[in-house]
């Protein structure tokens, strides 16, 4: 999971605590896949920044929001609503726990604006994990397809491809994805589901036509689909070896769907599976590894990994 930028967390941390009631630091941080320590600072901060929170010591003790207090989000704008709600929905994707708080607190926005609030909870997946050779620039059209995607609003959408160049297409809009730093729309066409690139997109107008949501559609279900389905689309090499156990987090955060792991052997390493677009992009995923990972073959990784410890070693020995 992608931790979520301290302005984000602070408010999720308030979020957890609206929702709870009380919560403790470990709580927090198991919640938000932050240190213990992380936690506990941030509830401080929002004591000092005047939150009515408190801490109460012992057994049953943890942080508490003074009388049950609630967060006033009725000074807010339908557009700080709107960029609240994506902010923070999209800060913890898979927490179930600060969705639900999510979509609590979206009753106290202003009634004109819960519906946009409710919807912006969904709006925008996080992956990330990074598809080997992707690397977006800034994406001119991001605001108008958020914007798109929470008012359900079908979009003429210009779109521009190295292969099959410049078109226009009638789409509506599903939800966002970030996969690492790259933004993706997914949404339905006259040819069925798509998922458009948001920096290749040259145009985004927003009609008045409402968008049809397929029945039942939910986005990090439907995202899950599509990398798996690209991956197995994709991939050109699989190498075989053996990992320490400390490894996994890493590979996981580094492969994601690209990886498979085995019950552990007698020396406690486990058998791994390693997927990717050739040996030279592998060996350069896991390299930094070095003796926490054994890679037995293809021979071509294997001589793409001696290759990278060659260079290494000719850089930094004196």
């Amino acid at each position: 999971m992608l931790v979520p930028m301290r302005a984000d967390r602070l408010v999720a941390t308030l979020l957890l605590l609206q929702a709870k009631g009380r919560v403790t630091a470990a709580e927090v941080a198991e919640e938000l896949e932050v240190s213990v320590k992380t936690a506990r600072r941030d509830l401080e901060a929002l004591a000092m920044a005047g939150v009515p929170v408190y801490s109460q010591a012992g057994r049953n003790g943890g942080w508490t929001l003074v009388g049950g207090a609630r967060t006033d989000l009725t000074g807010l704008q339908a557009d700080e609503a709107r960029a609240l709600f994506l902010a923070v929905g999209s800060s913890a994707p898979t927490s179930d726990g600060l969705k639900q708080a999510l979509r609590k607190l979206v009753q106290a926005v202003p009634e004109p604006f819960r519906a946009d609030a409710a919807a912006a909870v969904d709006a925008v997946v996080v992956d990330p994990t990074r598809w080997s050779g992707t690397g977006g620039t800034t994406p001119l059209f991001l605001d108008d397809l958020q914007k798109a995607v929470i008012e359900r609003k079908q979009i003429e959408l210009g779109y521009n491809t190295p292969k099959k160049g410049p078109s226009t297409r009638r789409v509506h809009p599903l939800g966002l994805v970030v996969k690492a730093s790259v933004w993706y729309l997914i949404g339905d066409t006259a040819a069925g589901e798509r998922v458009f690139r948001v920096d290749r997109v040259t145009s985004a107008v927003i009609t008045d036509d409402p968008a049809v949501r397929p029945n039942g559609f939910d986005l990090q279900e439907a995202w899950n689909k599509i990398t798996v389905a690209f991956d197995d689309n994709s991939r050109l090499l699989t190498a075989t070896g053996l990992a320490e156990p400390w490894t996994l987090s890493v590979l996981r955060h580094i492969l994601g769907n690209q990886l498979e792991v085995g019950d552990p052997a007698q020396d406690g390493r486990h058998p791994v599976k390693l997927s990717s677009y050739s040996p030279q992009v592998l060996a350069s995923q896991v390299a930094g590894l070095a003796s926490g990972l054994e890679v037995d073959g293809p021979v071509e990784v294997v001589e793409a990994l001696a290759e990278i410890g060659d260079r290494l070693v000719d850089r930094y020995r004196e």
